[in-house]
């Protein structure tokens, strides 16, 4: 295990930052209600440490939300496919905490799968991940309920805040290359972190949502959980504007665009939403017609249709950014409350 004082951290940051695009959480100084996001690092940049999750989630340095993938050079009847993929930097993901940490599996689970999508693969292997211990979580935070360790967060590299120093401790082999670059870094003992650890435990033991439970969810609940009659309540006032979807670290779901430059054609990815009403609109008509069939399929994917088809690991990791941006309140832990009497 490795050490740095805090106050130190911008001389690690600069040496990332010689050979790596570093980026890490940086208050929003337009507005600061907003809470943090992920800023390209520069020696004018400061890490927001105690910010417990950025507005938006870190998998848009692997699946973006807009991204070109190619384009189409048009002559006549001729048509030239043309590969634009040139995206080979190498960057590091800072202050990720535990949560969107736990996300990238099930990202991984759908973009790294036969087949293979060749763009979201080549971030993730030119992307280092170091997380941060939350020291400081939400009283949103239910990552716990997944089986999630905020005191313990994976990624290449886990970091734990211990008063004035920072705690780092390499992970994987893109870790381990990647500490071996900073010679500021001391040695320290194996279990420094151990008392850090402990006082987190600690905080998330009193958290009010960390008792919610997954007993009543999962594959063998599917017909049961569809067919309930409380998601006609739940959905009534949903605006279908979307917003969950957008902060949701691990909603995966994407639509293809083709812009017609007057020369050629552009083909886009950009991120779609379940909950809109054109989702999957087919010549055929829409497949979901009604909002409460669209808000019941956002929550039977987390919670029913993920856990099916990936050994009953859950489509959601706690983060609670759904609680804090839904503009009617509305959000995944109301949803596994209300149909939790189903269980009873």
């Amino acid at each position: 295990m490795k050490k740095i004082a805090y106050s130190n951290l911008d001389v690690c940051f600069a040496a990332i930052a010689k050979t790596k695009t570093l980026y890490l959480p940086m208050a929003d100084g337009v507005d600061e209600k907003r809470g943090a996001k992920y800023t390209k690092w520069t020696p004018e940049v400061t890490y927001t440490a105690d910010a417990v999750n950025t507005v938006r989630s870190a998998k848009d340095f692997f699946f973006p939300q807009v991204e070109r993938m190619t384009n189409f050079k048009v002559d006549g009847k001729k048509i030239e496919i043309e590969d634009i993929r040139k995206e080979c930097e190498d960057f590091v993901v800072f202050g990720v905490r535990a949560c969107d940490a736990a996300s990238f599996d099930i990202l991984d689970s759908v973009y790294l799968a036969e087949p293979i999508d060749s763009y979201y693969q080549n971030r993730r292997e030119h992307g280092v991940v170091v997380t941060m211990a939350c020291t400081k979580p939400s009283e949103t935070c239910f990552c716990s309920v997944f089986g999630i360790d905020a005191a313990r967060p994976a990624g290449d590299v886990t970091c734990w805040r211990d008063g004035d120093l920072v705690l780092l401790q390499a992970n994987t082999e893109k870790g381990e290359a990647l500490l071996l670059e900073l010679p500021m870094l001391e040695d320290t003992a194996e279990n420094a972190a151990d008392k850090v650890i402990a006082s987190i435990e600690t905080m998330l033991e009193k958290l009010p949502l960390k008792d919610l439970s997954t007993d009543a969810f999962g594959g063998d609940k599917l017909m049961k959980l569809f067919d309930s009659e409380k998601w006609a309540d739940l959905s009534e006032a949903c605006l279908g504007c979307g917003t969950c979807t957008f902060v949701c670290p691990t909603c995966q779901c994407y639509d293809i665009r083709d812009y017609d430059t007057g020369h050629g054609v552009q083909r886009f990815r950009c991120w779609d939403s379940c909950m809109y009403w054109e989702f999957t609109k087919t010549a055929g008509g829409q497949p979901r017609p009604t909002q409460l069939e669209r808000f019941r399929q956002r929550f039977m994917h987390k919670l029913v249709y993920y856990p099916a088809n990936n050994d009953g690991k859950f489509g959601c990791v706690g983060c609670g950014r759904c609680m804090k941006s839904c503009p009617i309140s509305m959000n995944i832990v109301k949803v596994m409350k209300t149909l939790e009497e189903e269980h009873e």
